[in-house]
C-alpha cells in the first residue's frame, strides 16, 4: 500500500497532466508539504490568463482536513506572487473538482472540505480555470 506522501505525489503529477493537456503550463513544487518555503503544490499559467497556485488534496474518505496554518501560508504566498488560489480535491472514484479556499468550512485547528461540499461549491476543470 503506498504511502500518503507517495498518493499525494501521484496525485499532483495526474493535475499537471491534465492543465498540459489542457494547454496550460504548469509546474510541481519542489518540497511542497515538506517545509514551510513551499506552500503550494503546483504553480500554472497560460497565455492571456491570470496564474494559478494550486493545493491538490486527494483522499479515500469523504471529508479532506488541512490544517490552517497550511492554508493561511498558501494564501499569503499567492496574493504575494499575484497569483490566485485554488484547490483541487479529488475524492475516490470522483474526478477533479476546483474551488477557492473560502469555500472550505472552519473546523478548529484546520479547515475542512467534504464530498458533498465540493460538488456544491466545485467546479471542473473548465468551469474553473477557462471562465476568467
Amino acid at each position: 500500500m503506498p504511502n500518503n506522501k507517495a498518493k499525494g505525489s501521484k496525485a499532483e503529477r495526474e493535475l499537471l497532466d491534465l492543465l498540459t493537456q489542457q494547454g496550460w503550463r504548469a509546474v510541481r513544487v519542489a518540497g511542497s508539504g515538506v517545509n514551510d518555503n513551499s506552500p503550494c503544490d503546483l504553480i500554472a499559467a497560460k497565455m492571456k490568463r491570470k496564474g494559478f497556485a494550486i493545493e491538490a488534496k486527494s483522499s479515500k474518505k469523504s471529508t479532506i482536513y488541512i490544517e490552517k496554518q497550511q492554508i493561511e501560508d498558501f494564501m499569503l504566498f499567492s496574493t504575494i506572487l499575484g497569483l490566485k488560489p485554488a484547490i483541487a480535491a479529488r475524492f475516490n472514484r470522483e474526478g477533479w473538482l476546483f474551488l477557492h479556499p473560502k469555500e472550505l468550512k472552519e473546523t478548529g485547528k484546520y479547515f475542512s472540505l467534504s464530498i458533498k461540499k465540493a460538488k456544491e461549491k466545485g467546479s471542473l476543470f473548465s468551469q474553473f480555470f477557462e471562465k476568467l
